[in-house]
């Protein structure tokens, strides 16, 4: 076929897939067909589809072994959460999952109580002890649990975006016993802004939306028989709840950080006075 139109090209250029894997050949007719709609219906001018290749262009230059431009593209689109909403329609009765994030990085194996907080902010950010269990959706311990957790500094900025944080900083990595508990000391989670100095600034400023993210604390939970588990758990009160850059808050996730200022208890934990307490217990789905 020689005469391509616009009335025609989408089907000559579907007609020309002949995938030999199903998925594949759904994936790239569903693809096709979505994109040449996308453009006939806006009709961009070629000036403006140069931008768009541009912007992709700008958007992968800006990926590398310390960030992906490409996830954060994807969190501050609703993409990311609509992938996971999806891929966790579980009946069971379990902690609820949500985004990633494009900060998650190797992290060093700790033991039950260690401090992940070694720069400056464990002297000024606000002590919290992190605690609860690894459950199944029964309720009994799963032991040999991996809990994966990260977060930012008080000033909102990760260990890899901040030259002066030690290496691995605000991250661990703990395995539960046969009781199933964990119990770690780090600091207040604070609120922080999405990077806008790339591609993904310039969508989020287009919009007139904030790129501010609600505090929290992520967590990467696996265990061998069960879901893998990746959330957060958020700070009640914050001001950024209702408006999250990359739309990951759920209301189950929400949590009081209230303030411990028992020094018996300070003493037993290891932690400064007074000190956010924070108990939860998270339960993983059976596979």
């Amino acid at each position: 076929m020689r005469n391509l139109t616009e009335e025609n090209l989408t089907d000559i250029v579907l007609e020309r897939i002949n995938s030999t894997d199903k998925r594949g050949q759904e994936v790239l007719t569903k693809l096709i067909k979505y994109l040449h709609a996308f453009v006939k219906d806006l009709e961009p001018t070629e000036e403006e589809w140069f931008t768009a290749i541009d912007f992709l262009t700008r958007t992968g230059k800006k990926c590398d072994d310390k960030r992906q431009e490409f996830i954060l593209l994807s969190d501050v689109l609703g993409v990311s959460m609509l992938v996971d909403a999806i891929n966790h329609r579980s009946k069971q009765e379990v902690t609820e999952t949500t985004v990633t994030g494009p900060f998650h990085a190797p992290a060093m194996e700790m033991k039950m109580g260690d401090n992940i907080a070694r720069g400056k902010e464990a002297t000024s950010g606000e002590p919290a002890l992190f605690r609860g269990k690894i459950l199944d959706p029964d309720g009994k311990p799963i032991a040999n649990a991996k809990i994966d957790v990260w977060q930012s500094n008080d000033e909102g900025f990760y260990d890899i975006q901040d030259d002066t944080q030690p290496e691995m900083n605000l991250r661990g990595i703990f395995t539960t016993d046969a009781s199933g508990d964990f119990w770690f000391r780090s600091i207040k989670p604070s609120p922080y802004p999405v990077p806008t100095d790339g591609p993904v600034g310039e969508v989020l400023k287009a919009s007139g939306r904030h790129p501010m993210r609600p505090a929290h604390i992520h967590f990467w939970i696996e265990a061998e028989g069960y879901q893998t588990l990746i959330t957060h758990i958020f700070v009640e009160g914050d001001e950024y709840l209702d408006s999250d850059a990359v739309f990951g808050v759920k209301e189950s996730l929400i949590l009081d950080f209230p303030l411990n200022n028992n020094k018996e208890d300070a003493e037993k934990w290891g932690v400064k006075s007074p000190f956010s307490e924070v108990i939860y217990d998270f339960k993983l789905a059976k596979k």
